[in-house]
């Protein structure tokens, strides 16, 4: 099942459904226009907490509140109808337990709709997946570089390489078993996401793994030139918007100091026609 030929939206069951199947498209979305533009392409949109980086200028995603996620999440759901919307919990929202994290999951799914929300950690998250899911929150998974744990990570480095791959891969197994109905495997080298996704029972979601996981997300600015502070390795330019728009904006600011900006035909007559 693809998204061009869907009519409403998929449930977290139809995207587990998917393990094995084609490919899972996903980009994240922070606004209503990047939302409608990529919703009849997307089986599921994340409004992810990169928006702290993407939109705010932050260091990094630890900076984003609950109120931030809310806010993008609102505007996010204005513009799909088609794609299944995943919502990003913040950091210190979750980490505390599981009633903690039912209790702003539940928040976050009341006041924008969002069909699930997305978690970091592996087994150390288990216990508090398992709890939400009971209690009716879909929650998709996210393992290998977890952002929100950058500073205990040393930075953002490919994460289960050598000796660590066991651990990467009881971690996705762990989340699988507590009830995620996706995982997503990011900065993960090639042939350990291949095994993880040959292991686990539910779709691996990659960001720089493997052409071999169940599916596969980018941050939309990045893929679309818009954020230009880095690129990273796993990403791929499909167009060049920042350069565009600095040129396209660079030409308006001649124009209005040559005043050939607004043109006859931009200004109104003193009586109408």
């Amino acid at each position: 099942m693809s998204a061009t030929a869907r009519k409403t939206a998929p449930l977290p069951d139809d995207i587990r459904a998917m393990k094995g199947g084609t490919p899972i498209v996903s980009l994240t979305a922070y606004t209503t226009p990047m939302a409608q533009m990529m919703d009849a392409q997307c089986d599921f949109v994340l409004v992810g907490d990169s928006v702290g980086m993407v939109l705010h200028g932050l260091p990094s995603t630890l900076g984003v509140t609950m109120e931030m996620m809310v806010m993008h999440g609102q505007a996010v759901a204005r513009g799909v109808r088609s794609a299944m919307m995943v919502i990003d919990m913040p950091f210190g929202s979750y980490e505390e337990g599981p009633a903690q994290a039912f209790r702003n999951a539940a928040h976050l799914m009341r006041e924008t709709g969002a069909g699930a929300v997305k978690l970091e950690g592996g087994v150390a998250m288990a216990e508090t997946i398992a709890f939400l899911v009971a209690r009716g929150i879909p929650v998709m998974a996210h393992v290998g570089l977890t952002p929100q744990s950058v500073n205990t990570l040393g930075g953002y480095t490919v994460q289960g390489r050598g000796a660590a791959g066991a651990a990467l891969m009881a971690d996705a197994q762990a989340v699988a078993q507590a009830g995620a109905f996706a995982v997503v495997l990011e900065k993960v080298p090639q042939g350990l996401a291949d095994e993880i996704t040959g292991a686990v029972p539910i779709p691996t979601i990659g960001i720089g793994a493997s052409a071999g996981c169940d599916g596969q997300i980018l941050v939309v600015d990045d893929m679309l030139g818009l954020f230009t502070a880095f690129k990273a390795k796993f990403v791929k330019r499909y167009a060049e918007l920042g350069i565009t728009g600095e040129a396209a904006i660079a030409a308006y600011a001649e124009d209005v100091r040559a005043r050939r900006f607004p043109g006859p035909e931009h200004v109104f007559a003193d009586a109408a026609p």
